[in-house]
């Protein structure tokens, strides 16, 4: 926990964006009244995703160009507001949010932020690499500076999921913590598919993406498929290879790449978990459509600079 009870009210509200800037990304920040400004952070760390409860007195930030070309983490965030209000502004949009609202914003671009005068805001804040999503780039800046109803369907779930996983936090294991970072961004993904799905108008390019989320949802559910092919993944969609393959081109990698980025993640995962340490690593491998044990030994040194036996006992005695 992050918080200013012990320091003088003249430096709180520096050393409070000086943690922030640490923890998260630098920013420039304001306060009509920095001597009675007033911040905690209870944070929780599952590993890929971190989630932190922030409670604290009215500011505005800035995260300006120049700070992203000395600082930038490639991070999204996603915020939950529990009271109070705020504001997000980013790419020419912005969301006044108030609470259960939820809101996407990318640390990699400009941003304004902003909570309310005169109330204490309290919100929850969700931190993870943008590549975790299996969403475009396109889908992404669509979405930032886009109020999301936290309050019903896919949002509840989340952020019934994001409340407890703060309280659960304590006597979480790191297993735990694993098995639930993955967990979180799927539940994140399910938000943003759903708006994508829902409002076309979110992105210029929302037919698109609505069949590129449909195509890689169908793909995640049968990664253990060893048979799973581009003829069979189009067929599905009732589209053909040559249109599957160009609705990837705009993804930075090829969809058989993608294919085997998911499927070496859902491997990894199962080898860091010690429940499943007595199973053989072949097997684990085959779960997840690696039939070859050589060629998924290649594959996972070349992904993650260990082979599949070298991580497993890494994560053992960590």
């Amino acid at each position: 926990m992050i918080n200013l009870d012990g320091l003088a009210p003249a430096d709180r509200f520096s050393f409070w964006w000086e943690a922030v800037a640490h923890s998260v990304v630098p920013v420039h920040a304001v306060s009509t009244d920095p001597l009675t400004f007033w911040a905690e952070m209870t944070s929780l760390d599952l590993g890929t995703v971190q989630i932190a409860r922030v409670r604290c007195r009215p500011f505005e930030a800035r995260r300006t160009p120049r700070l992203i070309r000395r600082a930038d983490p490639a991070l999204l965030q996603l915020s939950l507001t529990l009271c109070g209000r705020s504001g997000i502004e980013q790419q020419d949009r912005q969301a006044t949010l108030a609470p259960t609202d939820l809101v996407l914003f990318d640390t990699s671009a400009p941003f304004r932020a902003w909570t309310v005068p005169d109330v204490t805001a309290d919100g929850i804040v969700v931190r993870f690499p943008r590549d975790a999503l299996p969403l475009s780039p396109g889908a992404v800046r669509s979405l930032t500076a886009h109020r999301l109803p936290g309050h019903d369907s896919v949002g509840a779930l989340l952020t019934a999921c994001l409340r407890q996983a703060l309280r659960q936090g304590p006597s979480l294991t790191s297993a735990d913590a694993a098995r639930l970072s993955p967990i979180v961004v799927d539940l994140i993904t399910a938000v943003l598919a759903h708006e994508l799905e829902s409002d076309p108008r979110a992105t210029p390019t929302g037919t698109r993406e609505t069949l590129l989320l449909r195509l890689k949802d169908h793909i995640l559910r049968h990664l253990a498929d060893p048979d799973l092919s581009p003829a069979t993944i189009a067929a599905a969609q009732s589209i053909s290879v040559r249109s599957l393959h160009r609705l990837f081109e705009g993804e930075g990698q090829t969809l058989s790449a993608w294919i085997r980025g998911r499927r070496l993640e859902r491997c990894r995962r199962d080898l860091a978990d010690p429940v499943q340490n007595r199973v053989p690593i072949r097997t684990v491998a085959a779960r997840w459509g690696f039939t070859d044990p050589a060629h998924f030994s290649r594959a996972f040194r070349e992904a993650y600079g260990s082979s599949p036996q070298e991580y497993r006992d890494r994560c053992r005695t960590g």
